[in-house]
């Protein structure tokens, strides 16, 4: 399957934030595949605070094909010290399809090409499918600790430089050297 991002327009944001459905502009949309209600409060504020849309918009993660929203993802804010936190959902209905892959994969080429030299994932140890897909892209486990409500979290990370090397690396295998 075929994923990819579009950016939800700030009246949808406004409607999210206030917990009402937005309208979804032709697309279909799975069941828990919106963002929560406090995701598109924070977007909203940075927007207002004057925090770039690039860096707080929230995104739909939509199936190529039939249209169809299956999650969501954006950055938690705008790069500090080159770093920046991405966070994605996928509804239960649609796991397992590379849908959460693709959006990350998606998020690292916007943090890049925006100027962050580093991207963070923090995902709960319990959390198996979260892990895999940071796992499978090449972040590395930089350590976990406790937030402000006691949930334990990994932090994982990804760098320019790692980039780079997955990039040099994908060359050489696709000309068979």
């Amino acid at each position: 399957m075929l994923f990819h991002l579009i950016s939800i327009p700030s009246e949808d944001l406004r409607a999210l934030a206030a917990s009402t459905l937005p309208d979804m502009h032709g697309y279909s949309c799975a069941v828990d595949a919106l963002p929560p209600h406090f995701v598109a409060s924070r977007a909203l504020e940075q927007m207002a605070a004057g925090v770039p849309v690039y860096w707080c918009s929230t995104h739909y993660i939509v199936e190529t094909t039939n249209r169809h929203i299956v999650g969501s993802c954006g950055f938690k804010h705008a790069p500090r010290d080159g770093m920046v936190e991405i966070g994605y959902g996928i509804s239960p209905d649609c796991r397992k399809q590379g849908a959460a892959t693709s959006a990350v994969q998606a998020l690292l080429q916007l943090a890049f090409a925006g100027g962050a030299t580093q991207v963070m994932a923090q995902v709960n140890p319990d959390n198996l499918a979260s892990t895999r897909v940071v796992q499978k892209l090449g972040f590395v486990n930089t350590g976990s600790y406790a937030d402000e409500a006691q949930e334990t979290l990994v932090r994982w990370c990804f760098n320019q430089d790692m980039r780079a090397e997955a990039l040099a690396i994908s060359h050489k295998q696709g000309h068979g050297q």
